[in-house]
């Protein structure tokens, strides 16, 4: 037969505030139960009847000792190399493929090598910023570069704190960049120079019409149209690779751009200026690939059309022509710096010219942030009357030079090379004044 339980109220007055505990016997066993202190309420009293209460729970058998605390929850704490892996991999379907190269570089050649053995909770501010000093100590990029991959780590760090796996992203805040100085706007600002730029890309077009055209060597013959549709439409460069006829209305005088964008502004409409317009129409009437859904600048063999190739084999020539006839009619030569979206900022300062409101030229040109539609806009309002009507009247033509494409094709008969060369009266080149002709509407259709 089992002993009946017994026990007995025990009080430590050691403290300042006396506790009470419990000590009985079941079934053999001393138990203890603690109840707590004075200064929570319990006396003499309330402690005796609670001890009542627990012996008579072990006589009908249903006392139970009290459960053990949960032990505490330990937080997942992986390295960065894991998270960041994971956190690419979930992603990369979301991005474009220039964007997940662009990633993979700052992760594998930047982030990873310094922080792949780093636990996420041991990714400080003070290691953020240790990074950053080292960067700047190898020299091997430069200072907005490096920016950019601590823009990234802390987008990264962003997910592991809504996943609670970190407390604060230690990468967020502009302390942790480098100050970088803002570049010098560059675009070109005048009807003069951008004529100067059309008119070299015609006569290099024509210089690939006399070897034969669209050869695998630089023969692309739309080189004018090429570039007259970054500085008159303002397309980004990858928009202009993934240009097709469909998306070009000519007689609607729309252009549709639907690539895939960043932000829902990048899908628009723009208005299709007149010049630009004689120049589409004259190269798709001469173009062979010119169906709905041909590229309008494709490749030699019709397929998409390198962006590097836009560079190195179109522009970089023709600023190249353009200097030097602008340096042999005693003009500024074309700007440093420039490249293909320095002409789309070209397209907003002629957007300006003509007297569009800021949040027209916002949505032809798809910016989310007004801030450099509005510095261009600033820089407009000062040009001086007679600079923006020779752009009014350079942009409002068709395109069409009768006089000087009969010229050119003079200059063709007599086995002419379209050469740079000064004409009476200091007017600029004949010959690539003259090529400007072979790419208007007006202009005969080449046999």
């Amino acid at each position: 037969m089992a002993r009946p339980a017994t026990g007995h109220v025990a009080i430590d007055r050691r403290t300042s505030s006396p506790t009470f505990s419990l000590r009985f016997t079941t079934n053999g066993k001393r138990r203890y139960v603690k109840l707590g202190t004075a200064e929570e309420g319990w006396t003499p009293t309330s402690a005796y009847t609670e001890l009542q209460n627990v012996l008579a729970d072990v006589r009908r058998g249903i006392w139970q000792p009290a459960s053990p605390p949960p032990a505490p929850e330990i937080k997942e704490d992986p390295t960065f190399h894991k998270f960041a892996t994971a956190w690419f991999e979930a992603v990369r379907g979301e991005l474009r493929p220039k964007t997940v190269l662009d990633y993979e570089w700052q992760l594998s050649c930047h982030l990873l090598p310094f922080f792949r053995a780093h636990r996420l909770s041991q990714i400080t501010v003070q290691e953020v910023d240790r990074y950053r000093q080292t960067q700047v100590r190898r020299d091997q990029i430069s200072p907005s570069s490096i920016n950019k991959t601590i823009t990234r780590l802390a987008q990264i760090l962003e997910v592991a704190v809504e996943y609670e796996l970190i407390d604060r992203n230690p990468a967020k805040g502009r302390r942790r960049r480098l100050k970088v100085a803002r570049p010098v706007p560059v675009w070109l600002d005048s009807a003069e120079q951008i004529e100067a730029l059309l008119d070299a890309a015609s006569a290099l077009d024509a210089r690939a019409k006399l070897k034969g055209g669209r050869d695998q060597k630089g023969g692309l013959e739309y080189r004018r149209a090429l570039l007259a549709t970054l500085l008159f439409a303002g397309l980004r460069i990858g928009e202009l690779t993934d240009l097709r006829w469909r998306d070009v209305d000519l007689p609607g005088k729309r252009l549709l751009v639907q690539r895939e964008a960043k932000t829902d502004a990048g899908v628009r409409e723009v208005d299709i200026l007149a010049v630009l317009r004689g120049e589409l129409t004259s190269h798709h009437r001469k173009s062979p690939y010119s169906s709905p859904g041909d590229y309008v600048f494709p490749s030699a063999v019709g397929t998409k059309l390198a962006e590097s190739n836009i560079r190195r084999r179109v522009l970089d020539k023709a600023i190249a022509g353009a200097d030097k006839t602008l340096t042999k009619t005693r003009e500024a030569p074309l700007p440093d710096g420039l490249t293909p979206h320095k002409l789309r900022h070209t397209f907003a300062s002629i957007l300006v010219a003509l007297g569009v409101d800021p949040g027209s030229v916002m949505d032809q040109l798809g910016h989310a942030d007004p801030a450099f539609t509005l510095r261009i806009y600033r820089h407009g309002m000062r040009r001086d009357p007679a600079a923006k009507r020779r752009l009014r009247a350079l942009v409002e033509r068709n395109g069409s030079r009768k006089r000087r494409a009969r010229r050119f094709q003079g200059d063709q008969h007599r086995g002419s090379n379209a050469t740079f060369r000064q004409g009476k009266g200091g007017s600029r080149a004949q010959g690539l004044g003259a090529a400007h002709a072979v790419q208007t509407p007006d202009s005969p259709n080449p046999a």
